[in-house]
């Protein structure tokens, strides 16, 4: 779908516009309908775009996240600054369209398709979210942004036990896609690589899943273990993630840290430990995630109660990530994480592991002192970091006269 900016983002393509409202409701209104009839899983038709944040960080929150998601990191290949600005411009326009859905518009026969029809003649929002993020790349000198970099905006290090792999890793620009169902991410990717192609490369992608809570309460990481309970939400969550530090650029206000980390489990080594052993790495039950020294998966941990680990060890995995002191409280982080299978290695291994996704104010506050904590714990030998980065989500698309990085281009 080619719409001129001008005449999308100042509303004169109401046809286009209100179609996408309203079939992209209807449709994804009767599947849910549908879902709720047979006992199947409930998620919303639709997220808003427009906003001081961007959807898909902490809307829908992370205990209801969409089931799947695809991290996509690109270099731009855009020499000047004015065609990046272009480039933002087409990324606004189809983020809007694809959150929003509707009848894509027919260019006539002479003509390549306007859309894949993947989804159909009338694409569906099915709960799409599209989220932007920005690498520290994209500040070198192609385009005299140096001065605008966010304060803590590094490439990724290597951690201890990492081992990471440069085809994996970093990229100038980062899409976060989630959505209801595995088809309507397919269709988004394509659809943005295929109206950006002259502007940005992919550089590497991975698709996730989010198994569904088994048999209640959160859901569960591929070594069984629920994932994700401690994880802060509602105001909580919205102290510790949105930047609003003096010190940081004005235009970033709003945005926040993304740290995404690609970590390969290695399964069949797991699954010959014994649940004993297992369940003191983690420092919970695997069979309902309460912690050791409590009865459900939401009872909080007394440490203060057991200071030498005879019941929840030292070095146990939610000791060590979240030990609950005061000192410690500003050092959390929003997490949204993701399953993914990528089949089968050379040696004939399973391939699969955990897309681990964070958000925060300050990633040497939050991310990087988290993880140095966690340098050597027992679970190290069963997980194996290989590709990720460091990222800066962007503040929100506020209206229609807005569009993405608008506050950094201009």
């Amino acid at each position: 779908m080619t719409v001129s900016r001008r005449s999308f983002l100042k509303g004169t393509a109401s046809g286009v516009a209100g179609t996408a409202l309203g079939a992209g409701v209807l449709v994804e209104g009767a599947r849910v309908d549908a879902e709720a009839a047979t006992g199947g899983p409930l998620t919303l038709a639709a997220y808003p775009f427009h906003g001081p944040h961007q959807a898909g960080v902490l809307s829908p929150g992370p205990a209801g996240k969409q089931p799947y998601a695809c991290v996509a990191a690109f270099d731009c290949t855009v020499t000047k600054v004015a065609d990046l600005v272009l480039l933002m411009y087409e990324l606004t326009d189809r983020a809007w369209f694809l959150t929003t859905g509707g009848t894509p518009p027919d260019l006539g026969v002479g003509q390549p398709p306007s859309d894949s029809d993947v989804l159909g003649p009338v694409v569906p929002a099915d709960g799409l979210t599209v989220t932007l993020s920005v690498g520290s790349s994209l500040f070198d000198d192609r385009y005299g942004l140096a001065s605008r970099k966010p304060l803590y905006l590094t490439p990724m290090g290597t951690f201890p036990n990492d081992f990471l792999e440069p085809e994996w890793l970093h990229g100038d620009l980062l899409l976060q896609l989630c959505a209801n169902h595995p088809d309507t991410i397919h269709h988004a990717i394509r659809d943005i690589a295929k109206n950006t192609f002259s502007g940005m490369q992919l550089r590497w992608k991975i698709e996730g899943y989010a198994s569904p809570p088994r048999p209640s309460g959160t859901a569960r990481n591929l070594l069984g273990f629920k994932d994700g309970t401690a994880n802060p939400t509602g105001n909580l969550a919205s102290s510790l993630v949105w930047v609003d530090d003096p010190a940081e650029p004005g235009w970033a206000h709003g945005g926040s840290y993304q740290v995404v980390r690609l970590i390969r489990m290695l399964v069949e080594f797991w699954d010959r430990v014994s649940i004993n052993e297992q369940q003191n790495m983690f420092g919970r039950r695997r069979d309902s995630g309460a912690p050791l020294d409590g009865n459900s998966e939401f009872d909080i941990p007394n440490y203060a109660a057991d200071p030498h680990g005879y019941i929840i060890p030292l070095d146990a995995h939610i000791r060590l990530a979240n030990p609950r002191t005061r000192a410690t409280a500003d050092q959390r982080l929003v997490r949204r994480s993701y399953n993914y299978d990528l089949g089968v290695d050379e040696n004939g291994n399973l391939q699969a592991g955990h897309i681990f996704i964070a958000y925060q104010q300050d990633v040497r506050r939050q991310f990087e002192t988290v993880q140095k904590r966690l340098i050597n714990e027992p679970l190290v030998d069963y997980v194996q970091p290989f590709g990720g980065g460091y990222f800066f989500t962007l503040p929100g698309v506020r209206d229609a006269d807005d569009w993405y990085a608008r506050g950094l281009l201009t």
